[in-house]
Parts: structure tokens; C-alpha cells; sequence
């Protein structure tokens, strides 16, 4: 079982949506999130005349997308894309306590985040091209390497969820907790000929690849599922079989609900539609016998 982490957010406002500070204990790392609007006081902070990565995020085109850059002095860079720069929105500066990163350990970061945005494919990027890594001794390479790992931990906890890779391998039919088997769900809509495959990964609801979806929206209403439909569809994660569409790979969803949407095309309560592979049981109703059989709460 992985260790657990225990992860500091300070809203520098007081406010959830407002700047905030990132901080895991052990880790040297420092991140802190902005809105543009907000920037002034951003880079009045003391983090934002140290050595770091950054990353700009706001609409092009409509589009969600992101810029990655570093800098000696953060704060240089961020006031010259204020006016270079007019599409972004929110900022996230990658610093270190101590300002222990230098020149060629940012260069590597900035490369390796291009490259895991790139592979991933959730979020384009207007960098026009990718930097090769400086080279950095085993030992900086290993240092860096843990550094990105938990900050990859770090990102998705304040919604930068960018370089989570969602697109799962199917290996396993069947997964186990220490307390409980965990089955396979499935949903069916017949007058649309879809069945589609599900199993239960810690928090995730991973839709199985080969599982049917439409490939569009059919629902009367739009929910913010629809655009993730759309996005799995551009970059092929559900691809075009006929009428309706087909999983290229696993996709992991936050909640059977959002999994429900995105293959039926429409407003869905997860909880409902999704069952126990082979039986009438929905998932709400597996949810509360497991519940209701452990020890611990009986």
C-alpha cells in the first residue's frame, strides 16, 4: 500500500477560488496559484523573484490551453506575458523552498511537464516546441524526477489536472480491496445498442476498452460532461464504430455518473444505471450492502 501524504493549502485571500499556496511535508517544492487579475500581488511574493517552472492556463479560440516556461526569476516572465500574452487566466508558479532549483534543473522540469502534457493530450499547449532536457548528473536527474512526482501529486489536488493520464491498460477483470470484492459493472441501452464495461480502481470508475458510447451528445440539456465527450472524441479515446462509438482504451472517470453521461450521451445518475455485471443490482445498491457489511460501521 502507497503512504499517504499530507498535503498544506493556505488561501492567501481566504477565499477557495482566490490565490493559494501548495506545501507537502518532506517535499522541498512550492507552488502557488493565481488569477491573472491577481497577478500584482502574486509577484510581490517572495517565491516569485526565485528560480521555477510556471504554467499559464485560459482559453484560445474557445480552447482550454496552457503555456509552459521557467525562469530564473519567475517574476520577470509573468509580468512580460501580461502583455504578450492576453488569452491566459490563471497562473501556477513551481518554485522551491530555499530557492534551491537552478537554471538547468527548471530547463529539465519544463521539458519533462511539455512532454507529459504532450503524451497525455488533454490540454493543448502553445509552446511551439518541446526543449531537450540540459544534461544533469544521475544524481540531479533522480532529484528531479522525485520532485516531478510530487508535484504531479500536488497539481490535481488545487484542479490542474493536465498531467493526470486517465487512459488505463485493461489487465484486470476482477479487483480486490481488503474487505471486499469489488465486480464489474455494466450498462446496457438497448434502443441505442450500447453496453459498455466498468470496473472500480481506488477512486476512479475506469470504462473499459472496447465498451460501446454514442459519439455525440443526444441529451436535450448540456452539462459540463458534454465537453468531455466531445475531447474524448477528438483525440480518439472513443472512436467511431457505425452508428455509435467504441472505448480505444480504459478511461478513467471521477464517478459513475460522469462515466454514465459521457457513453450515453445525455444527463445520467450513475448510481442508477450502472449494475453489478450479470444481475439487476445497481451500483447504488452494491454501494450500500458493502457498506451495511462492514464491520467497522455495523
Amino acid at each position: 500500500m502507497t503512504a499517504g501524504r499530507s498535503l498544506q493549502l493556505y488561501f492567501v485571500d481566504g477565499k477557495p477560488d482566490g490565490m493559494l499556496t501548495a506545501e507537502v511535508f518532506g517535499w522541498t517544492g512550492h507552488v502557488l496559484k493565481f488569477a491573472r487579475s491577481q497577478t500584482s500581488a502574486a509577484m510581490k511574493r517572495p517565491e516569485a523573484t526565485n528560480t521555477g517552472v510556471y504554467i499559464l492556463l485560459g482559453p484560445i479560440n474557445g480552447v482550454d490551453t496552457a503555456y509552459i516556461g521557467e525562469s530564473e526569476t519567475v517574476k520577470t516572465r509573468i509580468l512580460d506575458h501580461i502583455s504578450k500574452k492576453e488569452w491566459w487566466e490563471q497562473a501556477i508558479v513551481i518554485t522551491s523552498t530555499g530557492n534551491g532549483l537552478h537554471k538547468a534543473h527548471v530547463k529539465f522540469l519544463e521539458s519533462r511537464l511539455i512532454k507529459i502534457a504532450q503524451s497525455i493530450g488533454h490540454t493543448p499547449l502553445e509552446n511551439n516546441t518541446a526543449p531537450t532536457p540540459p544534461s544533469l548528473s544521475e544524481a540531479d536527474i533522480s532529484n528531479m524526477e522525485s520532485f516531478l512526482e510530487t508535484l504531479n501529486m500536488v497539481l490535481p489536488a488545487i484542479r490542474v489536472d493536465m498531467f493526470m493520464e486517465k487512459k488505463r491498460d485493461d489487465t484486470r477483470k476482477f479487483l480486490t480491496t481488503e474487505s471486499v470484492s469489488i465486480p464489474e459493472f455494466e450498462l446496457h441501452a438497448k434502443k441505442a445498442g450500447i453496453t459498455a464495461s466498468a470496473l472500480i480502481d481506488g477512486s476512479e470508475f475506469i470504462v473499459q476498452k472496447g465498451s460501446d458510447s454514442q459519439i455525440s451528445w443526444v441529451g436535450k440539456h448540456l452539462t459540463n460532461y458534454q465537453p468531455l465527450q466531445a475531447e474524448l472524441i477528438a483525440n480518439g479515446v472513443i472512436a467511431p464504430k457505425g452508428k455509435i462509438g467504441s472505448f480505444s482504451k480504459g478511461y478513467a472517470f471521477s464517478s459513475p455518473s460522469a462515466a454514465a453521461a459521457v457513453v450515453l450521451g445525455r444527463s445520467a445518475n450513475g448510481r442508477t444505471e450502472w449494475k453489478v455485471k450479470g444481475t439487476s443490482k445497481t451500483y447504488s445498491e452494491w454501494e450500500i450492502e458493502n457498506l451495511k457489511s462492514d464491520e467497522h460501521l455495523t
